[in-house]
């Protein structure tokens, strides 16, 4: 069975690992939950496409894909079932037994197998998956790890005396072993983007990746080999030019370096702090805060120097830059476009373009906006509804014939109804008094004046004079007068014609 597409996001999230973080193929396969192949065979495509980064702010999901996939893709022919990587280990311990011998052999049984490579390159990613532990090591600047700790610390109020939990954010940079610890109300998503924006900026930099728990805010689902990230993590994520790699579930050696670090925590930081009562949480952070700057200063037996020391040598000079402005949260919420071109967003409605009725858009929720895309392109800008039960709707949305109905206002249909005649426009007057909003019998007055189309403004005139006189507030009552001809009774009368002058006429006048 073919390998299913990654969609346009997640390449435009591989190119960007590739061009602007430097990650190698390993890093970025292991980021996106994809095979290193499957990234080569992306790359590859993109260089065969003549691809530039960063992409251009024009280029739409739908150009990128076909510049990508312009044809079909073939389909590799089957070379048989792999070999029996535990065979050939048990081989390779053998004396004078080697890798090149080994796959000879396999392929004198299998002509048409796999290349040396592949043979090689498989066999130690089984290796890896037997083995039971693997020591890690970390580059300068390369990795961050961040989790929560087990234990808390209460906040009391001083008013009724109730305590609150709170949760203890840790980091730790993966060379130096230097730690943040900020605490938080919640583990909930904006409390986590919150501990990150705290922790880049008292770092001064960036690291390349971020190894996360799966927490449930931003691991939507924590699978072993494709993981499913929070879109919101991930817009941060790409805010500070940085990558996000979840750890395995229930592979705490994933994260050994901040497991370390929380035990170190709880024990440093929460277990002196027992005997303190706190009432606010800027007061906890600075006795946090306090407390780690003493962790980092003390001196590491194993190297004889404190983590402050290695940080400020090591981690420090490899971050990559902070951004010029720190990330602002933001919601995403994937919504589905309703029959009257809005999208809902925490009660309130907004709109976008009717030509996406029924269609599937992401909508950005931010403090002071909210931004719809669609395929990647933003289609929608609305500046934050307060309260709820809003409707924000932009005239460009609308279909023409619903700005033609939008732009009628109760001024003018009465300047249009005293156009017609005197009459209609005290039966249109009515028809909006008789509404709790004016607006609700728009509709009511626009069906009035299409009849002048039909029968003429003089009888509409008069059907709507005998409207007012028994006291008709609709339009079938009005159109069903005009079709009967009651409408007669109530015209103006016709003038008496002038009589005629002229030299050979003599008039009534001269036989008397």
């Amino acid at each position: 069975m073919p390998t299913e597409r990654l969609s346009m996001r997640r390449i435009r999230e591989l190119l960007r690992l590739k061009y602007e973080s430097g990650l190698s193929s390993r890093l970025i396969a292991k980021s996106l939950g994809i095979s290193k192949g499957a990234v080569g065979i992306y790359l590859h495509r993109a260089n065969a496409a003549k691809l530039t980064w960063p992409l251009p702010e024009a280029m739409t999901d739908t150009s990128l894909e076909r510049l990508l996939f312009p044809g079909q893709v073939c389909v590799k022919t089957d070379r048989g079932p792999e070999p029996d990587w535990a065979h050939v280990d048990r081989e390779l311990r053998r004396p004078g037994v080697t890798r090149s011998l080994l796959w000879v052999e396999y392929r004198t049984d299998r002509p048409n197998g796999y290349g040396y490579t592949w043979f090689c390159t498989s066999y130690e990613a089984w290796k890896q998956r037997v083995s039971p532990t693997m020591r890690q090591r970390h580059a300068a600047g390369e990795k961050v790890f961040v989790d929560y700790a087990g234990d808390t610390i209460d906040i009391v109020d001083p008013i009724t005396g109730e305590a609150q939990a709170m949760k203890l954010f840790v980091g730790a940079l993966g060379a130096s072993s230097y730690v943040y610890c900020e605490a938080r109300p919640s583990e909930g998503l904006g409390d986590w983007i919150g501990c990150h924006v705290g922790m880049f900026a008292a770092f001064g930099g960036v690291a390349t990746i971020k190894v996360c728990d799966n927490l449930k805010a931003v691991v939507t689902n924590p699978d072993r080999y494709d993981p499913g990230l929070n879109r919101t993590y991930q817009d941060m994520a790409r805010h500070y030019g940085t990558t996000i790699l979840p750890a395995r579930p229930y592979k705490a050696r994933d994260k050994a370096k901040v497991e370390v670090s929380v035990q170190i925590a709880q024990r440093w930081v929460l277990a002196r702090l027992r005997n303190r009562r706190f009432f606010s949480l800027v007061e906890l952070n600075q006795a946090i805060g306090e407390l780690v700057a003493d962790l980092n200063g003390r001196i590491m037996r194993a190297y004889g120097m404190s983590r402050a020391e290695l940080f400020a040598a090591v981690d420090a000079p490899a971050l990559r830059p902070l951004p010029a402005e720190p990330y602002a949260f933001a919601l995403w919420k994937r919504c589905r476009v309703a029959p009257d071109y809005h999208v809902e967003v925490d009660g309130n409605w907004y709109s976008v373009p009717y030509r996406l009725i029924r269609e599937l858009v992401d909508v950005r929720i931010a403090d002071r906006t909210v931004e719809a895309f669609y395929k990647g392109e933003l289609v929608a800008s609305h500046a934050k509804s307060p309260g709820r039960r809003n409707h924000a709707t932009l005239a460009d949305h609308m279909p023409s014939a619903h700005r033609r109905h939008a732009s009628w206002t109760p001024t003018r249909i009465s300047f249009v109804a005293e156009k017609i005649g005197p009459s209609t426009a005290a039966l249109t007057t009515a028809i909006m008094m008789a509404r709790p909003h004016p607006e609700q019998g728009f509709r009511t007055c626009l069906g009035i004046f299409a009849l002048q189309k039909t029968y003429g403004a003089a009888r509409l005139e008069a059907a709507c004079r005998r409207g007012n006189t028994i006291q008709a507030r609709s339009v079938g009552s009005i159109r069903s007068i005009l079709k009967s001809g009651l409408d007669r009774a109530f015209a103006d009368p016709e003038p008496e014609p002038k009589p005629l002058r002229h030299g050979n006429i003599r008039g009534r006048s001269y036989f008397h």
